[in-house]
Formats: structure tokens, C-alpha cells, sequence
């Protein structure tokens, strides 16, 4: 809890909440997909709130009163990090949303799941469709029957699928290089998920590397 203590209460010092008649506006991110879910208002005790809680806490305009996301569905959001723009009037928020996001019960505001996503988004969202494939019938996903088969076979896929993409290169056909590469990406995500890893690990292993 220190990092959101420590550093909410240093964003706090540098709003002129009278310039903001004492409501921030405030833009959501989900941490994973960079996806955006929702907007809405703090004041300086929401504000104070979501750093000492680790849930993202608003101000609710409608009710009067300080309203944490969840509270009654239990889909919070869990507060990563969070920074000011450049006039120091808006906040960005960056979570990790436990289930949907919009009361709806879609995953963002905008316009519900129907507004284009991003490569990055959707990548995220078919690694969360694999992760849940792992109670599934094995006898009515292909997913769910390449967990029950074990990590073994997993593994001989992923290397399988290494071989087709480099004789599809080699070969110079690049319709079939891009069908093999689709095949090798989907087993490596099923492997990493049996693994109890995910996607962003590897990325944050490019981001070690690449500092």
C-alpha cells in the first residue's frame, strides 16, 4: 500500500482543486490492455481514499457522496498507478479490474465492448478466453483438451509450430508464414497460461532487456 499512499498524496499537493471547483476528472485505463473504461470525478477525500484502500475510489455527484467502483457488483478496481497531465486538472488511472467494468456489465463505458480495440486489447482478451478454458469440457474446446492432454504435449505443439513458421519463411510463402505465426502465438500463450504465467511477463522481460 505505500506506493499509492505516498504517491496519491504527492499528486494531491499538486492539484489546484479551486481550478476544478474541487472535482477531478478522472480517465480509467485498464493496466493490462490500455484499454479505456470509464471516466468520473474525484474529490480530494475519493482522492485520499483510493491511495489508502488500493481501490479506485470517485466522488459520486448524483448521490452526493464518495462511491467506490464495486462496492455493491464487488467489481473494483485495483489501483496500479496514477498520474497527472500537464495542467495538473485530470488524472490518469491505471487498474487491474476485477470483472466487467460498466454497470452494464460490459467491459467498458464506451459504447460497451462495440468500440474498436486496440491489437493490444484484443490480444489481452483472447489470453483471458484461454485462461478460462482451463475448467472447460475437453471434449468441446481444443483449448481445454490441450491442458487435460498435459504441459508435455503443450510444449510439442509450441516446438511444432516453431518448425512450421521457419519452413514457412524459408519456403518465402507469406500467407502461410502468418497462418503458422498465428498457431505458434496461440500455443505459446496456452503454454504460459499452463505455466501460471502470462503475455505481460514476457513483455516485461523485453522492457528488462531492452533498458
Amino acid at each position: 500500500m505505500s506506493f499509492q499512499v505516498s504517491e496519491i498524496a504527492a499528486l494531491s499537493e499538486r492539484i489546484d482543486w479551486n481550478k476544478v471547483d474541487g472535482l477531478l476528472p478522472v480517465i480509467v485505463q485498464d493496466f493490462q490492455s490500455s484499454q479505456v473504461l470509464m471516466m468520473g470525478y474525484m474529490n480530494q477525500d475519493a482522492l485520499a481514499k483510493t491511495g489508502e484502500t488500493g481501490h479506485v475510489t470517485f466522488y459520486s455527484r448524483t448521490k452526493q457522496r464518495l462511491w467506490t467502483k464495486g462496492e455493491t457488483s464487488g467489481n473494483v478496481l485495483n489501483l496500479v498507478n496514477a498520474a497527472l497531465d500537464c495542467d495538473n486538472d485530470t488524472l490518469l488511472v491505471k487498474v487491474n479490474p476485477i470483472g466487467p467494468t460498466c454497470h452494464t456489465g460490459t467491459t467498458t463505458c464506451w459504447d460497451g465492448d462495440k468500440q474498436e480495440e486496440s491489437q493490444l486489447v484484443w490480444l489481452h482478451q483472447l489470453e483471458q478466453l484461454l485462461a478460462a478454458r482451463k475448467d472447460a469440457d475437453p471434449e468441446s474446446s481444443y483449448t481445454a483438451s490441450l491442458y487435460a492432454r498435459g504441459t508435455k504435449r503443450i510444449s510439442q505443439k509450441v516446438g511444432e509450430e516453431g518448425v512450421e513458421v521457419a519452413l514457412a519463411a524459408t519456403s518465402g510463402d507469406k500467407a502461410e508464414l502468418v497462418c503458422e505465426s498465428a498457431d505458434l502465438i496461440y500455443h505459446l500463450f496456452v503454454l504460459l497460461q499452463d505455466q501460471g504465467l502470462s503475455f505481460n511477463d514476457v513483455i516485461n522481460k523485453l522492457k528488462e532487456r531492452h533498458k
